[in-house]
This record gives C-alpha cells, sequence and structure tokens, in this order.
C-alpha cells in the first residue's frame, strides 16, 4: 500500500485511480453501445469511446507532466459500477427500458468522474501545477457535457419510450 503523505502523493494517487477507471469505461462503452437499440443512444456512446480515448491521452499528459509514469491503481468505485450496468443488460427488459437503464447506469459513471475529476483538478490548482489542471479540468468539462448530453436524451427521447414501450419506431 502507497503511503499518502501530502497532496502531491493524493494527487497520482487520485489519477491513478482515474486512469484505471478510463480504461474501464473504454472497455465497457462498446458492450453498451451493442445493448443500445435507440440509435441516437448508441451514436453517443460510440462518440463517447472516442472521446474517452482522448481523455486516457490527456491524462498520460498529465503523469507526464509530473514526471511520473501512467499507471492505473485498481478503481474498485468504478468496477463496481461497470458491474451493476452490465448486471442491468443480463435482465429480461424491453429494449426501450434498457436503454433507459443504459443512460442511468452512464449517468452514474460520468458523476462518478466528475467527482474524481473536480478533486484531482483542485489539487493540481492548489499545488500550482497549472498545466496539470488545465488538462484535468478540459477533462472536466467533457465528463459534465457528456452528463448533460446524456440527461437531454433521455428527457427528450429515451425515458418517453421506456414510458411507452413498443409504441415507437427506432
Amino acid at each position: 500500500m502507497t503511503k499518502l503523505a501530502t497532496l502531491d502523493d493524493l494527487l497520482v494517487h487520485e489519477m491513478q485511480d482515474l486512469y484505471d477507471a478510463e480504461h474501464q469505461i473504454l472497455k465497457a462503452l462498446p458492450k453498451m453501445a451493442k445493448a443500445a437499440s435507440s440509435d441516437a443512444l448508441r451514436n453517443a456512446f460510440q462518440l463517447h469511446i472516442k472521446e474517452t480515448e482522448a481523455q486516457v491521452q490527456r491524462l498520460e499528459q498529465a503523469f507526464a507532466a509530473l514526471g511520473k509514469p501512467a499507471k492505473g491503481t485498481k478503481c474498485d468505485g468504478m468496477a463496481g459500477l461497470i458491474k451493476e450496468g452490465s448486471k442491468i443488460m443480463s435482465e429480461d427488459t424491453s429494449p426501450e427500458v434498457l436503454d433507459a437503464a443504459l443512460i442511468a447506469a452512464a449517468q452514474k459513471v460520468e458523476h462518478y468522474e466528475i467527482a474524481g475529476y473536480g478533486c484531482v483538478a483542485t489539487y493540481a490548482q492548489m499545488l500550482g501545477r497549472n498545466e496539470v489542471r488545465e488538462l484535468l479540468v478540459q477533462t472536466l468539462e467533457e465528463e459534465e457535457a457528456t452528463d448533460e448530453k446524456l440527461t437531454e436524451l433521455a428527457e427528450s427521447l429515451i425515458n418517453v419510450r421506456a414510458e411507452h414501450p413498443g409504441s415507437f419506431t427506432r
């Protein structure tokens, strides 16, 4: 177990957690896209794969700026969220309700990431690590925008279809 004696130590530790979380998300997103029956939702997941790949690269840049190797530490929180999402995908669910459940699972992931990136961006700012902070804030803003897009998709389309399964065409 790593000793966390300073805020610098905590910054690196939390970035390692996020690095692993992003890799877990990259494995889960294609499965979520495949499970989605809504073209709009499937496209949103596919777009987020590309965005997540860029976020991983940004974390690697942040590690380099700190002079640390880019490596992950097992993110149990993300593992739990992904396990929960996988479980709902294995349920006997109508396609419309599954899409609503997929959005809920994705938003739980986004909220977890928003909390994580908000913390590390604050630590980087407090430590005067401006380059690192800028990289982390860029990802934080993307995560917030993704959450907003998911909410709009849920409210304008997905949840309406889930309320009346079988009433709409794709």
